[in-house]
């Protein structure tokens, strides 16, 4: 089971990025999977995640209104779509799945990790 996110970047406050989870070996749909973020000198935090059973979404109040997670079982694909971007927002951008459809934005309740994939809002 391997997770690969990507689409991280520098973009510059009030800009957009989405980013990408791809998995190979499962099939992403059966599972939750939420996007967590590390900056520098904190710990990591959910940011969002979605529930395989019925399609529930959970934001964590920073980026609420700001973020939007959705998947596409066809490419097997999760995504974040990140708009209004704030300096606030930089960090490292990791996708995590659990073993159960049950999402939430507890670290450790994940089991599979991908590598990482830097965001930095800046001008």
């Amino acid at each position: 089971v391997q997770l690969q996110a990507s689409g991280g970047g520098l973009v510059q406050p009030g800009g957009s990025l989405r980013l990408s989870c791809v998995a190979s070996g499962v099939t992403l749909d059966n599972y939750a999977i939420a996007w967590f973020r590390q900056a520098p000198g904190k710990e990591r935090e959910g940011v969002s995640c979605i529930n395989s059973s019925d399609g529930n979404t959970y934001y964590t109040d920073s980026v609420k209104g700001r973020f939007t997670i959705s998947g596409d079982a066809a490419k097997n694909t999760v995504y974040l779509q990140m708009s209004g971007l704030k300096s606030e927002d930089t960090a490292i951008y990791y996708c995590a799945r659990r073993r159960t459809s049950v999402a939430t934005r507890t670290r450790s309740d994940y089991n599979y990790w991908g590598q990482g994939t830097q965001v930095t809002v800046s001008s």
